[in-house]
């Protein structure tokens, strides 16, 4: 493992400290690419215009038109978090427009398996749709595209998925991936392409006259939604999508947001009035995955529709069931993925680029979460897979994987089916996180290829886990203040929350939760509490720590605590 610290450009840093960013403040962000103030106004104001996404306006035209004629709607959803907040928004932004009937249609991960298929098109057909809209899918569904268009029906494909050689050919698609498309935020999730598109919807009534500026809906309601799904699906946070998040996190803190939302909060034991991206993405966010993991993504999208407190936190005790269900289940396949990736590294002396794992008892479900686990763990690109439970016969093979940077996991599975025709019967992501599937008789021969294109295209040092922090953190800032601060900046993915680096003197250590180190550690003049999850072999009395800053809440009482996230020693 390395540890390196983040370069701090000097003319950024200057910038913003003489705009008045404070100074801890500034240093982080000119780490993380900010050259001005300017870049972080998260004003509505700021946001990429709706006209400069390739079909957006497109889209609305045909949903007003639709709207005007009384045309029933059917959004077609995906069963994660971005699809469900996706599908959420869409049903509340049409229907805020004026849209009288909207209907919902969410493929069930087992016996539909991913996308737009010609059983769901014939579906929404028999439901009496009249527009197919998807939400976070579509852009590879050729042929369900093909069908709804057979049967009668019109299609809005809105996306944010890399797409294929061969587009769909729907009324209209919204895609930042599609590849005319300029828009300057290629990492929108598939509820901030919704979002743009019912912004697009609502300029569109204007012109029609529905409206004026003074009388419109209001939309900024739907922003805790765009928030939500933009952080469960980890998207980078670029300037747009910080923007958008943050003004969601707003919202949420002055208890504006769906009812559902603020029980899963509840639920989840979290405060929204202090609501952080952590709690976004590791709280809400996989209690509702949970659903469509599980069991049903409808139960997580009527979670985010109702407006009935009584009904949504009853929807939302069901989904915090079912996560702890999921988390059980995860447990035991992650203790046996990572016994035989352990095995794996060790018949190959630690030089296997790649990890394919299988076990005919994971459950296909989980498959992603425990793809994602091995890989930060052995910090390989990794693929998990699972026999499909809508394959009784158990030659169907589907596979989750998640990568490393610098590994586009899209666009090996891509090269792989080029060099392999016939292995995957489909595949599909993004760089980071990608999907497929395959006859189980194929598995040897994806296992082959993928550490094949993983040794070509990565250098050996990539597969050295690297932990990036922004350097010491300074005494008078170790306090409370600052960890509230920073908790109020929207970090995730591509804005990286701070981690800072520090030789530190070790008090009394023990054991938490069989698998946990807690311990005290001296931080200059101050004593704190500060906890190491996953590791349970004592310290040094002088460790070289890399630590998040953390506050613990007791009993109403707020204490400073450092997350320990590596030991450099």
């Amino acid at each position: 493992m390395l540890c390196v610290a983040r370069s701090v450009s000097e003319t950024s840093l200057s910038a913003l400290q003489q705009a008045g960013t404070p100074a801890l403040l500034a240093r982080l962000f000119a780490a993380r690419g900010i050259a001005s103030v300017d870049q972080l106004d998260d004003s509505l104001q700021k946001l990429l215009p709706p006209e400069s996404l390739r079909g957006c306006l497109e889209a609305a035209h045909a949903l007003a038109d639709a709207i005007e004629n009384r045309e029933p709607l059917c959004i077609v959803a995906d069963y994660d978090c971005d699809g469900a907040t996706a599908c959420a928004l869409g049903v509340r932004g049409l229907q805020l427009m004026g849209a009288q009937q909207v209907m919902t249609l969410v493929p069930d991960r087992v016996a539909d398996g991913y996308g737009l298929t010609p059983a769901i098109a014939q579906r929404v057909h028999a439901m009496g749709a009249r527009w197919l809209i998807t939400v976070d899918n579509g852009i590879a569904s050729v042929e369900g595209v093909q069908v709804a268009q057979q049967l009668g029906l019109k299609v809005l494909v809105t996306d944010h998925h890399l797409p294929g050689d061969t587009l769909p050919q729907a009324e209209v698609i919204v895609n930042p991936n599609h590849p005319q498309c300029t828009f300057d935020s290629k990492a929108l999730a598939g509820v901030g392409v919704m979002f743009y598109v019912i912004m697009a919807l609502r300029a569109e009534g204007r012109k029609r006259g529905w409206f004026d500026a003074t009388t419109q809906p209001r939309l900024d309601i739907l922003l805790p939604l765009v928030a939500l799904g933009t952080v469960a699906d980890v998207a980078k946070l670029d300037l747009n999508n910080r923007r958008l998040v943050q003004q969601g996190l707003m919202r949420i803190r002055k208890g504006i947001m769906p009812a559902g939302m603020g029980a899963l909060f509840e639920v989840a034991q979290r405060n929204p009035a202090r609501a952080t991206t952590q709690d976004l993405g590791f709280s809400v966010g996989p209690r509702l995955n949970a659903a469509g993991r599980l069991s049903d993504m409808s139960l997580g999208i009527a979670c985010l529709l109702t407006d009935d407190a009584a009904q949504a936190r009853r929807l939302a005790q069901q989904l915090d069931h079912i996560n702890r269900e999921r988390r059980q289940l995860e447990g035991g396949m992650r203790d046996t993925a990572l016994a035989i990736a352990q095995d794996l590294m060790e018949q190959s002396d630690g030089s296997l680029p790649a990890l394919t794992l299988f076990d005919p008892e994971f459950h296909e479900g989980v498959i992603g979460i425990v793809a994602g686990r091995i890989k930060e763990q052995l910090h390989r690109p990794a693929f998990v897979f699972a026999m499909s439970a809508g394959d009784p016969t158990g030659d169907t093979l589907k596979g989750s994987g998640r990568s490393i940077a610098g590994f586009h996991l899209r666009d090996a599975l891509d090269l792989m089916s080029k060099r392999h025709p016939g292995l995957m019967e489909r595949f599909g992501g993004h760089a980071m996180a990608a999907g497929c599937t395959l006859h189980a008789d194929h598995l040897d021969t994806f296992e082959q290829a993928l550490a094949q294109v993983a040794s070509e295209w990565m250098e050996p040092a990539q597969l050295q886990r690297m932990v990036v922090h922004d350097g010491s953190l300074p005494p008078d800032a170790c306090n409370l203040q600052t960890a509230a601060a920073l908790a109020e900046v929207p970090w995730g993915h591509g804005f990286e929350a701070p981690l800072f680096c520090d030789t530190l003197r070790i008090g009394k250590q023990r054991i938490v939760g069989e698998k946990h180190l807690a311990f005290q550690v001296q931080h200059h003049n101050q004593t704190l509490d500060a906890i190491y999850f996953q590791r349970i072999e004592p310290l040094p009395e002088h460790s070289t720590l890399v630590y998040q800053l953390d506050v613990s809440e007791w009993q109403g009482q707020q204490r400073l605590q450092l997350k320990v996230h590596a030991c450099a020693d």
